[in-house]
């Protein structure tokens, strides 16, 4: 395998928009409704927090999009944390994504792919176990459901084959992988739409489930913390709209596309998302939102029948399979240019000769990401990666501010739309939303924080072998 083989441009505009879009939209928005009601409690903010959420993060897109015209480079933020920050806050940054933020996405998405074919194919489901072993627990988003013994059902293998499958198209080229993630999203975007327009057209619902509030009760948050809370589901469903900035590399004309495919791709899933939300409030009423972990398939047998529920399943399978294409697609990326920083496994820094895919990259995430499928145990995933990568973002985004002063003479092709407000309000804003998940979550917080520093043995290992090596460098020129 060629040592100076690199990354090659084939990603177009319509590649990079429909895999922002596609890697956002996965099981996050079937599977929060419940948790948002509960916080909100009244329809328009039930809906509110969406555009609320949307905006926010849409804040962030600007920045991110003015430094991905400048390092249109493999590893996208990464890149901006180790240009603003040094090696040690980029390589903690990267180690959060490889081990439960993108490693994990790969693993729930691959278990909720494997969960609704289940529902549709019975045989395959996670209850026929092939080995049974000790207690263990299966996670979809933020659901967690237990199945007593450790089981590795055939549910698991499919997850993992899916896994598997993805890994392997993705490392014959990424206009391959491309071809994959844009039919699984435009599979995606057709099954919604029928499920908005038939809701409303011909679906069995009410518009007065509008005016109707979800009482409060002793344990209902305030005003205030209910929306920090339910932002905590809002940001995780949006997430993913970075990972366009991971395959920088490999996107044709970088400074025009990766600007626009942020912005048009965040606008489509904030339509798609408001949409979805507004028809499940259309087909329940606030009180049964809140008292289902299921709402789109209550919310879908309200509306058409008892037989819409399997329609639903594979809508909601098609969507978790076309955000894995993406996540599997993309985190590589991370990895290799961690690799060739000399901070992660040197293997992931080589790029096949023929395929100029990070080929190691690749199958180390795919394994990683199998192992996780078979130990997932956590039900607050989602919270604690959410406060980690929200923290993520604020430092890139004052990365921002840092590189305005820094170097104020780079070429920038793109320019961040409000600079220096807009920029700053977000950091406003998601500092605001880091501190009150701090407060209500501490836990899950904490652990995210010790997540990221358990990496830091790690980094000084790495470290001293490429101090090592650069001082042998001379003995042998």
């Amino acid at each position: 395998m060629a040592e100076n083989t690199k990354l090659v441009r084939r990603l177009t505009l319509t590649d990079s928009v429909l895999l922002l879009a596609g890697g956002i939209i996965g099981s996050g928005i079937f599977l929060t409704a419940q948790d948002i009601a509960l916080s909100t409690r009244r329809p328009w903010l039930f809906l509110g927090v969406w555009v609320l959420g949307g905006g926010i993060t849409l804040l962030a897109c600007f920045a991110f999009a003015e430094m991905g015209a400048m390092f249109p480079e493999a590893g996208g933020q990464y890149v901006y944390m180790r240009e603003a920050y040094g090696e040690f806050v980029a390589f903690l940054y990267g180690w959060m994504i490889f081990t439960v933020s993108n490693g994990g996405t790969i693993a729930a998405l691959a278990v909720g792919f494997a969960l609704y074919i289940g529902s549709l194919f019975p045989g395959l489901d996670l209850k026929h176990a092939v080995i049974s072993l000790g207690p263990y627990s299966y996670v979809s988003g933020p659901q967690v459901h237990a199945l007593g013994p450790f089981e590795l059902t055939r549910g698991h293998l499919m997850a993992m084959a899916a896994i598997a499958c993805q890994t392997v198209i993705n490392i014959f080229g990424v206009r391959w992988g491309a071809i994959l993630q844009n039919v699984a999203t435009w599979m995606k975007f057709a099954a919604i739409a029928a499920f908005v327009i038939l809701g409303i057209a011909i679906g069995h619902g009410s518009w007065s489930h509008y005016s109707v509030t979800l009482p409060a009760t002793a344990s209902s948050p305030t005003l205030f913390a209910g929306i920090g809370i339910s932002l905590i589901a809002v940001f995780w469903a949006y997430d993913g709209w970075v990972y366009i900035t991971w395959v920088s590399g490999e996107v044709k004309d970088p400074q025009r596309n990766l600007p626009r495919s942020m912005a048009l791709g965040l606008l489509i899933v904030g339509v798609v998302y408001l949409s979805i939300n507004a028809v499940y409030l259309y087909a329940l009423p606030m009180s049964e939102i809140g008292a289902q972990t299921a709402v789109a398939q209550g919310a879908a047998v309200s509306m058409f029948s008892s037989g819409a529920g399997r329609w639903l399943s594979f809508m909601i399978a098609v969507s978790c399979f076309g955000a894995m294409a993406s996540c599997i697609l993309t985190g590589a990326r991370v990895y290799y240019a961690m690799a060739e920083d000399g901070v992660f496994f040197k293997a992931l820094a080589r790029v096949h000769p023929t395929w100029h895919t990070p080929v190691a990259s690749l199958v180390l995430q795919g394994l990683w990401a199998a192992v996780l499928v078979l130990i997932l145990e956590y039900a607050d995933l989602f919270t604690y990666v959410m406060f980690m990568m929200v923290l993520s973002y604020i430092l890139a985004v004052v990365a921002l501010f840092i590189f305005r002063r820094k170097l104020p003479n780079a070429e920038r092709p793109y320019r961040c739309a409000g600079y220096p407000w807009l920029p700053g309000l977000y950091i406003v804003f998601a500092s605001v939303w880091a501190f009150n998940a701090l407060l209500e979550k501490p836990k899950d917080a904490l652990i995210g924080i010790g997540i990221v520093l358990a990496g830091v043995p790690l980094y000084l290992y790495w470290r001293w072998q490429k101090q090592k090596e650069a001082a042998k460098a001379p003995a042998r020129a």
